[in-house]
């Protein structure tokens, strides 16, 4: 029985053909492994993940793998991005017994969902410390026939250790007390320094993902500081990036992430949510420099995610493969197995095949194609060590590589629509719009806050996912309301549109009556949500900012906006709550120190007042998480034309100059500067 072909996920479409019985994850799934009295096998993954793939291929396709699963468990399919929540919890129980997580992921439960064996990759054969995936099915099979009773009990035990985790501390307990001020955001950021890489750019070593939210949290600490380490951080990690293989060179956008120290070779898969804060990254880079490689990176991958990730109704898809055909690999049947990076590498020959001699030679020297290759089978991964000297012939040879490359077999594209991501994208575009004067790029981004709104908003609640117009059945998470509500402010500052003030506030208020934790913070689901082994609470971020960041990012931007103590009072409870991560790791809490300097910074609140002369200098102050608008409750009532700089609900009065907006607000640009790239 096809069970999957009805889902909405195109994770679960890629595997509705398998020979594998697959169920989604509903109650009848477990239901069933009851009435048959066999464990459930949880297989979870994402439709551009590159190992999830290789799995499938090797073990889900293979008729003799599934007719051993489909007799001796019920086999369960989850898309980690449409159930975060599903994923959290298992990840959680994956990292506990196995030490390390990752996709694609593979837990064994018994009929009551309570997990008693984990790991992830399974290969089809053994390998050095890895077993067989059909060795790990046979001794789970039989360890369940023969000592079931002591299986349950072990999987009761580990869920009772998981909940027990997650507990909140019972009012009276000690916690973890740290006080937010600058002292600490200060220490925060001496520890990330401490881990920078000076060659390279960015944290640790290898693989390096691109750290999105620490660079907000740096440029934001620079700009309180004027501590110019905090800005170079960022400054080299964004040259580093950008000239790396991790960027791509003809046509914009970045991978996922870096397998190598230096940005070099990328897992080439590339995600909305990646971009989309990457984008604002880079521009607030160009907002505090000037730089031209900044300005250009914020244009092509703005142009990356209306090319390639929009969809016809006005969405942005989740993200592109990994994988594709490689050229000219068609069998005589016109098939061919997809291989990672297919579409993006070069050799020294396929580039002779697309230029003249010359410029074939000139472009290997200028994007680092070897003969030997940075990647597999002598190709390269395309870089950018320096600009050329030859802008004009630059262009021409890009633009003729770029269409060869279009004639290659494309990466599959995961065409769902998630509406977190799509309010990191609307976040994103509505502010690159404005400060680049691109109102196709504020367009692009309201196109998005329609489609969010029209379809996945059904009875007042958020729904996670949609695709082609269709919504999914999934209860949006706490980070879609936090990412989208920020999205829809930022929209409206833009366009001056109260209807998106008005949504993020109602949406807000969904977080706030069915999302809240006792403690001052959030839960990631609501209070009637399914429940799980535990109700998720992450406090982390991940390659997305946790969903209590996101929330305390919005609450204090619409506080701002609307003088509303208590949205700022929930704030700033939702960022004690973040401090004690805050000041033991920053890297895994960008967002919330990017959050606490908007705190420590006022935010300030500015309302342009018949002066459209000094609206876009106002929009190019540095000031942490300022809010900038033209009409709405911070304009009103003004009585006379200027610019009004306020700070917790106290206003200064208004200023007329430019040279007065930039001191209020930190502007280092002229807003005439160049932003052409």
């Amino acid at each position: 029985m096809n069970r999957l072909a009805s889902q909405t996920s195109p994770y679960l479409l890629q595997h509705a053909d398998n020979p594998v019985d697959w169920w989604p994850w509903e109650p009848a799934a477990f239901a069933q492994a009851a009435r048959r009295g066999v464990p459930v096998l949880l297989s979870i993954g994402y439709a551009s993940c590159h190992w999830c793939h290789v799995m499938a291929h090797e073990s889900f396709e293979d008729p003799a793998t599934a007719a051993y699963m489909n007799e001796h468990f019920v086999n369960i399919k989850v898309d980690r991005e449409e159930r975060p929540d599903v994923d959290a919890v298992y990840m959680e129980v994956t990292l506990a017994l196995t030490g390390q997580g990752g996709w694609p992921m593979t837990v064994f439960l018994t009929p009551a969902a309570e997990p008693f064996y984990a790991g992830t990759y399974f290969p089809p054969r053994p390998r050095p410390g890895m077993p067989a995936f059909s060795q790990v099915l046979q001794a789970l099979s039989t360890a369940w026939t023969t000592r079931r009773d002591e299986i349950e009990s072990s999987g009761a035990d580990i869920a009772r250790a998981v909940a027990e985790a997650a507990r909140l501390p019972a009012a009276g307990e000690p916690g973890a007390a740290v006080q937010l001020d600058g002292e600490l955001l200060d220490r925060a950021v001496d520890r990330l320094a401490s881990r920078f890489d000076a060659r390279n750019g960015g944290f640790g070593a290898a693989p390096k993902f691109p750290p999105s939210m620490v660079l907000e949290l740096l440029l934001r600490q620079h700009a309180r500081t004027g501590d110019t380490r905090s800005l170079e951080l960022v400054t080299l990690t964004c040259e580093r990036m950008a000239r790396g293989g991790i960027y791509d060179q003809l046509a914009g956008g970045f991978a996922r992430y870096s397998v190598d120290a230096t940005w070099t070779v990328p897992h080439f898969e590339k995600m909305l949510y990646d971009n989309a804060q990457l984008l604002r990254a880079y521009l607030h880079l160009w907002r505090a420099t000037g730089a031209p490689l900044a300005a250009r990176v914020v244009r092509e991958t703005a142009e990356f995610l209306l090319a390639e990730l929009r969809t016809g109704e006005g969405g942005f898809a989740s993200a592109l493969d990994a994988d594709a055909v490689p050229p000219d690999a068609l069998d005589s049947a016109g098939h061919a197995e997809p291989v990672e990076g297919a579409s993006y590498v070069w050799t020294p020959a396929q580039l002779a095949a697309v230029l003249t001699p010359e410029d074939a030679a000139w472009a290997a020297g200028v994007f680092a194609v070897t003969p030997t290759g940075t990647f597999e089978h002598g190709s390269s991964v395309l870089q950018l060590p320096a600009d050329p000297g030859d802008p004009d012939r630059f262009a021409r040879v890009r633009s003729a590589l770029a269409a060869a490359r279009a004639r290659r077999p494309a990466p599959a594209r995961d065409d769902k629509v998630v509406a977190s991501w799509n309010g990191l994208a609307i976040a994103a575009l509505a502010e690159a719009g404005a400060l680049f004067e691109e109102p196709a790029w504020v367009e692009a981004a309201t196109g998005a806050a329609r489609l969010v709104r029209d379809v996945h908003l059904v009875d007042g609640r958020l729904r996670r996912t949609s695709r082609h117009g269709k919504v999914g059945p999934n209860a949006g998470v706490l980070d879609d309301y936090g990412n989208l509500a920020e999205g829809l402010l930022t929209l409206y500052q833009v366009t001056g549109d109260l209807a998106w003030l008005e949504l993020a506030g109602r949406l807000l208020e969904v977080a706030r009556a069915r999302f809240r934790a006792p403690d001052g913070g959030f839960f990631d689901t609501a209070d009637d949500a399914e429940t799980l082994l535990r109700r998720p609470r992450e406090m982390s971020d991940s390659p997305t900012p946790s969903g209590q960041s996101a929330v305390a990012g919005a609450l204090l931007s619409y506080a701002a906006l609307t003088g509303s103590t208590e949205h700022r009072d929930d704030a700033e409870a939702t960022v004690g709550v973040l401090v004690p991560l805050l000041d033991r790791d920053a890297s895994f809490a960008g967002c919330a120190g990017a959050v606490a300097e908007a705190l420590l910074a006022g935010p300030a609140e500015v309302a342009v007042v018949d002066r459209p002369d000094l609206e876009r200098l106002a929009r190019l102050g540095t000031a942490p998480g300022a809010v900038v608008v033209t009409a709405g409750p911070l304009a009103a009532d003004r009585p006379e034309p200027g610019v009004y700089v306020c700070r917790h609900f106290v206003c200064e009065r208004p200023v007329h100059t430019a040279a007065d907006v930039r001191r209020l607000l930190g502007v280092r640009l002229d807003p005439a500067f160049d932003h052409s790239g």
